[in-house]
């Protein structure tokens, strides 16, 4: 009889199986109801199958739906895998690639026979995947060859999944997972035990794309199918209402209604900001540089376009090469007529960062220990290459401005000034009612530096945020294995939007590869040269997507000091209007951004309009105001209206149209 094996629960009780048992096995000997609940195991740390069977002793943790992290990924994972076996049911011919869960849902790629699939084909299609769940098939997991594979996949016309099992190692097992016994995909797992531990009303297709196999433009064209999926219905309805809330506030459709900016496929990838937009930029700037001045920074400007050995000395041309806009720079070969436009061309690159440039600007001059801390700050416009299909308004693109800077210190000054900047953020975030989580990201795999310099930078930053206060639960305070830059750790400010929506903006990182790389020394006070540390950080992290992300947040109804408009003064009658004009006089004059609306309209529809461009302060006046001095004021989402004299209104808007730091 074979020895039993020691499975060790998570409350630390111990069940003694025999060889092959499997964690269903468990559960379903602690009981029905655990038996019914449980989706997949932790097998020593492992997510696996319900089915998989027990080798050894084994500290065993069966994941049910309340183990949400788990449970949402395996039925995603899953969901995906039923779309693609109800695509081919109803549309035979057609071959499936790939298709892993998201952060919200699923999607799948498919080579359709005849044509690409579109929106008019979602709803048999869900109706499809339902039939499916409903059946309770089996997922069964088996080991084939790569042999067994490429075999199946070519009897079944699958040519590119016979491609991608070529690919695969070997010398190990690989691994299929049946559903029921007529349809299957290749795949690591683990899976759900069957299809009915789905919610059938848990998951909806949203939209279908065009998507190249392997992400090649080269390649052939496929159609992705996306949908979202959730482990009720209940998790689905939340869902769809934020995607809707998300719509309303989507920054393209709101920046396009408010004149603020557009884009074009003349400027791919660039905004061109219309005047208004433009104002908030410029209110965003002369805070941020209100903030840098008072934190000791010094602003600086640097060049567009570099040689591209910079870059290769740096380490970024290795990283980023792909992603750089680059140009030849052509030396003239000379001869005795003078120059010949040919000769020999060397690189030049639109910059994609400011950092290098910083360094150089450091390296000016002979620099003492007595100089450090030297915070250089620049409001840097970068170039990035970004993939046309990656492009999205004004959160991804590809001219960006930086609230960039970069201090150069000592050993000794790093946790101060890590310190002293995650207090500045605080201080901002705050003031524009930004709620906010941290997080370190640590040493990635592939990276410069030695593990002392890691082990260094990664220890300061995390005292660092200890002794600011904010590495609590309140904050959010997270550590992530292997999500650092190639030179060097760093902290992550993410933001959480008025819907729930997080955003990752502001980051410093601690870096002690690139003054060794560019070769930036100080003389410390032994009369040596030594290598500062270059702490690299932003808060805003680019114009372009904070204003999008403050948009969002608002839904284009700005704080009064962001608004391009803060004060409409619109008339009732044309009696009014002189007193109009005098009252836009000295709202302007009390630096309050004013308009006047005189138009022949009804003021009913003067409200209206003025309300879609999101203008916070109505000022309504009639040949009543006009006589008594005084205007009847309507804020923005409010029914109601208040009359008050016109040096009282001033008074007030002059108050809320201030930035937060000069109140």
């Amino acid at each position: 009889m074979s020895e039993l094996l020691k499975i060790t629960l998570p409350d630390g009780s111990v069940r003694e199986v025999a060889p092959g048992s499997t964690p269903a096995d468990i559960a379903a000997a602690i009981g029905p109801g655990l038996a019914k609940a449980a989706l997949a195991a932790k097998v020593d740390g492992e997510l696996v199958d319900l089915s998989r069977p027990f080798t050894a002793d084994a500290q065993l943790a069966l994941v049910t739906a309340k183990d949400e992290v788990e449970a949402l990924d395996l039925a995603r994972h899953d969901f995906a895998h039923i779309l693609a076996e109800a695509v081919q049911a109803l549309f035979p011919g057609t071959q499936i690639t790939f298709g892993p869960s998201t952060d919200d849902g699923f999607y799948y790629d498919f080579a359709p026979a005849e044509r690409p699939f579109t929106e008019e084909d979602l709803p048999a299609i869900e109706a499809q995947m339902r039939k499916i769940i409903g059946a309770n098939k089996p997922l069964r997991r088996e080991e084939w060859s790569r042999e067994q594979l490429i075999s199946r996949w070519k009897q079944q016309g699958e040519s590119f999944k016979a491609e991608w099992a070529a690919e695969l190692p070997g010398d190990e097992p690989l691994t299929v997972y049946w559903s029921g016994d007529d349809w299957l995909d290749m795949c690591r797992g683990p899976h759900l035990p069957s299809t009915g531990k789905l919610d059938p009303n848990a998951f909806k297709l949203t939209r279908v794309s065009g998507a190249y196999w392997r992400g090649d433009q080269n390649n052939a064209m496929l159609s992705r199918i996306y949908g979202t999926g959730w482990l009720n219905k209940k998790q689905l309805d939340a869902h769809l209402t934020r995607l809707e809330e998300a719509a309303k506030r989507d920054h393209r459709k709101l920046g396009n209604e408010m004149d603020l900016f557009h884009l074009q496929a003349e400027a791919h990838g660039s905004v061109f900001w219309h005047p208004k937009g433009y104002l908030i930029w410029r209110e965003l700037e002369a805070y941020m540089r209100r903030a840098i001045d008072g934190a000791g920074y010094r602003e600086v400007k640097t060049p567009q376009v570099m040689d591209a050995r910079q870059w290769e000395q740096s380490g970024h041309w290795g990283k980023y090469r792909e992603n750089m806009f680059v140009i030849p720079d052509e030396v003239p070969n000379v001869d005795d007529e003078g120059p010949v436009i040919s000769g020999e061309a060397d690189w030049m690159a639109l910059k994609p960062m400011n950092c290098p440039a910083h360094v150089l600007i450091f390296r000016q001059g002979l620099k003492s220990y007595r100089d450090l801390p030297m915070r250089l700050y620049e409001n840097g416009c970068c170039h990035r290459n970004e993939p046309h299909g990656a492009l999205h308004g004004l959160m991804r693109v590809r001219q960006f401005t930086q609230d960039d800077a970069h201090i150069f210190c000592r050993e000794d000054q790093i946790v101060d000034e890590v310190q002293a900047f995650c207090e500045l953020a605080d201080r901002v975030y705050k003031h524009f009612g930004f709620t906010y989580s941290i997080k370190l990201a640590l040493r990635p795999e592939k990276r410069f530096g030695t593990e002392e310099m890691w082990d260094m930078a990664e220890s300061e930053l995390r005292a660092a945020v200890v002794r600011a206060g904010l590495a609590t639960e309140d904050y959010g305070w997270e550590e992530l294995p292997g999500e650092g830059a190639f030179y060097a750790p760093k902290l992550e400010w993410h933001l959480t939007d008025a819907i729930g929506r997080t955003w990752q903006v502001g980051t410093i990182q601690s870096d002690r590869v690139l003054p060794e790389r560019l070769d930036a020394s100080y003389v410390g006070e032994d009369g040596e040269k030594h290598r500062p540390v270059m702490l690299h950080r932003a808060i805003f992290g680019s114009y372009e997507r904070f204003i999008g992300i403050l948009i969002e947040h608002f839904a284009g109804r700005l704080p009064v000091w962001l608004a391009p408009v803060q004060a409409v003064v619109a008339t009732i009658v044309s009696d009014a209007d002189d007193y109009a004009r005098d009252a836009l006089a000295k709202l302007k004059a009390a630096g309050i951004r004013t308009e006047t609306d005189l138009r022949n309209e009804k003021i009913n529809y003067k409200v209206r309009e003025h309300s879609l461009q999101k203008v916070p302060y109505l000022l309504v006046v009639g040949k009543r105001e006009a006589e008594e001095g005084t205007v009847a004021i309507r804020i923005l989402g409010e029914q109601h209206q208040k009359v008050m004299p016109l040096d009282e209104a001033i008074a007030m808007l002059r108050s809320e149209a201030l930035a937060p730091d000069l109140r």
